[in-house]
């Protein structure tokens, strides 16, 4: 069994994410000198030294889908301008373009989710829970076990990637920090869809009877 004492070991040996440390802990059966060496073998150790340095180039990617409904703009940097240039760097704000266009995240990571929003998350999902017959004493758990769903749901970098669930955008900068050797992070991003925001006009029922039945 993989605890989350293995995993904190790992990851402050290797400085890799806790995911990437509880996958190779389980490939290797818990097994720690092999799981250091999985990790360094598929670059992710490494990956997580790289990330802590500045990285102020990159670009910003358009993506419009539908035939113009939808519209992202994203800012996703890297260390220097020779690798936002490269093939592979134009192909990962292409796929996390595509992704906020898909998903519709709100946030690039959990951090920057207003407390406020949190705290009404809160009381929305304990009053769910009191509505079904939960114990007083399970709700608190359950409403911190939900609201890390939602973190999923409205965080980017949480979100499980469109092209391959089993990996978040989190998961896939990681390996591309890992392929590419810099550090790599989405700075921000905005997200346009057709409509949204406008309140459209309900039309006048009963007019629309009346002049369908004058037509009679």
């Amino acid at each position: 069994m993989i605890t989350a004492a293995m995993v904190k070991e790992l990851r402050e040996v290797t400085g890799a994410g806790m995911m990437d440390c509880k996958k190779v802990l389980t490939e290797t059966d818990g097994n720690m000198e092999k799981a250091i060496d999985l990790l360094r073998e598929k670059g992710l150790a490494a990956a997580a030294k790289k990330a802590g340095r500045v990285a102020s180039e990159g670009l910003v990617e358009a993506y419009i889908h539908g035939g113009g409904r939808i519209g992202v703009l994203v800012e996703i940097n890297c260390e220097t301008d020779f690798v936002a240039k490269t093939g592979d760097f134009k192909v990962l704000t292409k796929d996390v373009a595509m992704q906020i266009a898909a998903a519709n995240p709100l946030y690039v990571s959990r951090e920057e989710v207003p407390e406020s929003i949190l705290e009404h998350e809160r009381g929305i999902l304990r009053a769910q829970a009191k509505n079904e017959g939960k114990p007083e004493k399970i709700i608190e758990k359950m409403v911190e076990g939900r609201i890390e769903k939602y973190y999923k749901e409205v965080c980017l970098l949480e979100q499980p990637f469109v092209k391959d669930q089993d990996k978040t955008i989190s998961q896939l900068l990681t390996e591309n920090i890992a392929k590419i050797g810099e550090n790599i992070s989405v700075r921000r991003f905005a997200r346009y869809q057709l409509g949204e925001g406008i309140e459209k006009k309900s039309g006048d029922f009963a007019a629309e009877v009346m002049a369908f039945v004058k037509k009679d």
